[in-house]
């Protein structure tokens, strides 16, 4: 709980219980200045899970310095980390005594960016389309970015044209929404980047796990306007290796001119050609479908 001692400004002190293993209570506390804790109470009325130092500025009413010497305090007490310069997540009262505390990771990411997505294998692990657990966040967006991390976890930004940005649905997660490419957009976005959802064969995985969930329909509109010949390729390729998409596999198939290659991320080792589908075989069916098991 936060105590009190003085009128305006107020000192306060985060009380912490700290309970060891079945012997003996105790408390800890952090002594949070009256700027720091105005800062941290502001914050958290305005629900602001990330701030800027504009943001401290406004709600401090100091000068630039002052603010600059709360922030450099916070930092040190662990109740605030700093993510990008100038921008800043805020750890809560409840994370206690050390500050351990994490917002959900989407969250922060709908906080720093306007146009963006969660994307490729992020995407598929969102909607259950993996049990692999990528070891980065993976976020589509149609302006350069450096990468960053929050709570250790990296977070890497893929700069896609703005003919390709689209697909995405906004979903919610504690009350708060963030963006990510729809199961279809998802499939599409694998086919035509799979070095960034863990090569091919994980795409295929994706693709089964996903078959009755999908719109076909769709699927075939954002085709059509993603209107990328390699990927159209793969997709037929694929659903024909697993032996679903019936429906659609007519509309796929055309006379395609020249070859692409099967999977772009792998090695370029030609094993066979698809005349059907115009396809250079870097990848043997077995090594597609490994994740099947025998």
């Amino acid at each position: 709980m936060f105590t009190p001692l003085t009128a305006t400004r107020k000192l306060y002190i985060l009380l912490v219980t700290i309970i060891t293993w079945g012997v003996m209570m105790m408390n800890k506390s952090v002594r949070l200045g009256p700027l720091e804790s105005e800062l941290i109470f502001t914050l958290e009325k305005e629900d602001l899970l990330v701030f800027r130092f504009e943001d401290a500025k406004r709600i401090l009413n100091v000068s630039g310095y002052s603010v600059a010497n709360v922030v450099h305090r916070l930092k040190r007490k662990k109740r605030i980390e700093e993510i990008e310069k100038g921008k800043y997540v805020l750890s809560p009262a409840r994370s206690g005594i050390e500050g351990y505390w994490s917002e959900n990771i989407y969250l922060i990411i709908d906080n720093l960016l306007k146009e963006y997505y969660v994307a490729f294998w992020s995407a598929m692990h969102y909607w259950d389309m993996t049990e692999q657990i990528p070891s980065a966040i993976v976020v589509a967006t149609v302006k350069r970015k450096s990468g960053l991390k929050y709570g250790g976890q990296p977070i890497k930004f893929v700069t896609i044209s703005q003919s390709r940005f689209f697909g995405s649905v906004i979903e919610e997660l504690d009350g708060k929404k963030f963006k990510v490419s729809s199961r279809e957009k998802t499939i599409l976005d694998g086919l035509t980047y799979p070095q960034h959802c863990g090569g091919l064969s994980e795409v295929s995985k994706a693709l089964w796990n996903s078959r009755n969930d999908l719109n076909w329909d769709r699927i075939v509109k954002f085709l059509r306007k993603l209107n990328v010949s390699s990927v159209t390729r793969r997709l037929g390729y694929l659903l024909e290796a697993l032996e679903i998409g019936e429906g659609i596999l007519d509309m796929l198939a055309q006379d395609f001119s020249g070859f692409r290659w099967l999977d772009p991320s792998s090695k370029k080792n030609i094993k066979a050609y698809s005349s059907k589908w115009g396809l250079k075989l870097n990848l043997t069916d077995e090594e597609l479908l490994a994740w099947r098991g025998s």
